[in-house]
């Protein structure tokens, strides 16, 4: 026996211990852990669809500040989070930490959460990927056009991952050098041709923004740009049944994509506002046809000329791609780790993996639906990415608050990856950084993103109480002496 399948059993083993039968195959390594979470939050996506919502919110200085702020924020939540999928390597991450922690209404409220989260962030990612297409496809932006090619992407994201997770943590490998050198050639590119401002001007403030408040004010609505590119690295935690050592690889995983992220997508978005000819002409770019130019791509067309255009085009759109496709594993792993516990409606549908392709497909397809249906019910781009942050937040605040309040107990039998003494300290300030986003993402003009949040967790309850409680404990009967539970699915 190889030392990879002993590892792989003994993982199988540890599993169990925490009250799963090994259902899915064990097949990622650190690096492609890592990866997938890289790729979900993919700072080609996030740093370049929302750029133009941010300069018009605060100009240079919101993207001169407002990325280093939330990376800080963010890496707080993340390390909590970390230290809780070393605890706890299950597939649904946070929806198991909350059942452990807190009990079954915070479990089936932090999967629904963050079901909506993920579902939202397609929805976002896939429809921005499309709003770049089409001028490559030399085809009008308009809405019958959009949904058109919003659903053929998501039609392929969803039938790759149906048909192979072998090919789906190639991808995302690839995924990563796609990243870093499209950013490394776009920032050369700028630095070495483009015109620039002096430093100086990276502290200007401005501001576009119909909404008649502060320039502070307007400066804290601007971080949607930086904080919606830092979601979905749960990823490596909803993948942590199919990672070999998951305790201390999914971990590493999670910090090293935020960390990796931070300083590529920083370095990215430095060089991107350096070269602004004017403001207000980048902000107001319009296409041939009459319609936004984002604002990316307006920079780079006066830089550095059409061919530059069409080139980071292509590089963009290939990036989403592999976003969307990291973004609809991570969606499949959360509904099947839920539905298993028997706390879905047609729970057996949703947790059955197809035999042929060890993957969950009918989650992937219902995961699909929902995000198809999502961004066509709401309409606007800043809504739906700020439902998505709202929803991925509150999901990572919830198990982070509950295992701030239960850490003496759970910290017994905590996994090799720890913060030690500052493990109280980090969730703290994590959960001071939760409330404080989610309270600036539903502020006008998304407060529509608010109104739809309480909307749903108000008719999420209701289900949870026609439904029945969230069994919490899965497949297998599961004791854990440190938390004094014990459970069978259903209960």
């Amino acid at each position: 026996m190889t030392p990879r399948s002993e590892s792989v059993q003994a993982d199988s083993r540890d599993l169990s211990k925490l009250g799963y039968k090994q259902e899915l195959r064990r097949s990622f390594g650190g690096f492609s852990n890592f990866a997938l979470s890289f790729s979900v939050i993919s700072i080609l996506t996030g740093a370049v669809t929302l750029y133009g919502y941010g300069l018009s919110m605060g100009g240079p200085r919101q993207m001169t500040l407002g990325w280093p702020l939330a990376t800080l924020g963010t890496l707080l939540i993340v390390l909590s989070m970390a230290e809780l999928c070393s605890a706890f390597p299950t597939s649904g991450g946070m929806i198991h930490w909350s059942a452990q922690l807190g009990g079954p209404t915070w479990a089936w409220l932090t999967a629904w959460l963050n079901i909506i989260g993920l579902v939202t962030a397609i929805a976002g990612i896939d429809y921005g990927c499309a709003q770049f297409l089409l001028p490559i496809l030399k085809v009008t932006a308009t809405t019958p056009h959009l949904l058109l090619v919003y659903g053929l992407l998501l039609l392929s994201q969803t039938g790759l991952n149906h048909y192979s997770v072998r090919w789906v943590s190639l991808l995302n490998d690839a995924s990563v050098p796609v990243h870093i050198l499209g950013v490394v050639i776009l920032v050369g590119a700028l630095l070495v041709f483009a015109p620039k401002q002096p430093l100086h001007f990276l502290w200007q403030a401005s501001s576009s923004s119909g909404i008649h408040a502060s320039y502070w004010w307007l400066f804290l609505l601007g971080l949607l740009q930086a904080q919606w590119t830092y979601t979905g690295f749960d990823a490596s935690a909803h993948v942590a049944e199919e990672t070999v050592d998951p305790r201390w690889r999914a971990p590493w995983a999670m910090v090293m994509s935020v960390g990796v992220s931070g300083v590529f997508g920083y370095i990215l978005i430095l060089s991107l506002t350096l070269a602004i000819p004017n403001v207000n002409q980048v902000l107001a770019a319009k296409d041939a046809g009459g319609n936004s130019y984002p604002a990316v791509l307006a920079i780079l067309q006066a830089a550095l000329g059409t061919r530059a255009v069409f080139a980071v085009l292509g590089l963009t759109i290939l990036a989403m791609w592999f976003c969307g496709l990291a973004a609809c594993t991570s969606l499949s792993r959360t509904i099947y780790a839920f539905a298993r516990d028997r706390v879905m409606p047609f729970s057996d549908l949703w947790s059955r993996i197809s035999a042929k392709h060890t993957t969950p497909a009918a989650a992937l397809w219902l995961g699909a639906g929902m995000a198809f249906v999502a961004m066509v019910y709401s309409g606007a781009y800043s809504v739906v990415t700020s439902i998505s942050v709202i929803g991925f937040y509150l999901s990572y605040g919830i198990p982070i608050y509950l295992g701030g309040r239960k850490k003496a107990v759970w910290a017994q039998s905590r996994g090799p990856w720890h913060l030690g003494k500052f493990s109280h300290a980090i969730s703290l300030l994590a959960i001071l950084w939760t409330v404080f986003v989610c309270t600036i993402m539903v502020m006008p003009p998304n407060a529509r993103a608010g109104w739809g949040i309480l909307v749903a967790i108000a008719l999420l309850y209701l289900l949870h109480l026609l439904h029945g409680k969230y069994g919490s404990h899965g497949n297998t009967t599961h004791q854990d002496p440190q938390l004094g539970t014990s459970e069978k699915p259903g209960a």
